[in-house]
């Protein structure tokens, strides 16, 4: 007859069998690029879930509204889904104060992170530690593909204020965000108009 001792590891690990990993990825995704869907699309494959958090970022320039970002990332991840349905599921969702409190609302198991290069491992590194000493959250982190390595959201936006073609942008955002660019530049926006005065300053 088994043991008290030699039961209770056996459910333990059966307990742990039927639990669901959920992660979140966050980020402020201002604006989504090829990237970004990249690291969807390697975390579906770890985890049984992933909740794509899009908050807000008080200290950067909002070019697109928090609303703009979560309907983009939908549609975007709409069609990674139906394009690989055997995956983990995918939600978005917005979310405003910190992480972790999002984190633990949805009961994620982890938060996923994509690391470009080593200047984002160092910085990574550095808020997973505080995460897990604070919030008891482990980070997992994926490396992105090769053409992604320098890709990121401020780049994109640099490129937008100062190319006169945004052709260039093919490479690293999706269709459905290279025409809201455009948009936003053909607007003028705000946040394009200060960056592009922060440049002028800078060079001169």
């Amino acid at each position: 007859m088994p043991s008290r001792a030699a039961h209770s590891r056996t459910r333990a690990r059966g307990s742990a069998a039927s639990r669901r990993h959920v992660a979140v990825f966050p980020g402020s995704f201002d604006p989504v690029t090829y990237g970004h869907l990249d690291v969807i699309a390697r975390g579906r494959a770890l985890f049984d879930e992933l909740v794509v958090a899009v908050g807000r970022n008080p200290s950067k320039d909002e070019l697109f509204t928090q609303g703009e970002r979560v309907s983009m990332m939908r549609e975007l991840v709409a069609a990674l889904v139906k394009a690989h349905p055997d995956a983990a599921p995918v939600r978005v969702e917005a979310f405003e104060g910190l992480t972790v409190d999002f984190a633990r609302a949805r009961g994620a198991t982890a938060l996923l992170r994509g690391i470009r290069n080593l200047s984002d491992l160092q910085n990574e590194v550095q808020q997973a530690l505080t995460n897990r000493e604070i919030a008891g959250i482990e980070t997992a982190f994926v490396v992105a593909g090769q053409s992604f390595a320098y890709t990121s959201s401020s780049l994109i936006k640099q490129l937008t204020v100062m190319g006169r073609d945004l052709r260039a942008l093919r490479t690293m955002v999706p269709p459905l965000v290279a025409r809201a660019l455009a948009a936003k530049k053909r607007e003028g926006h705000p946040a394009l108009a200060r960056l592009l005065s922060q440049r002028d300053v800078a060079e001169g």
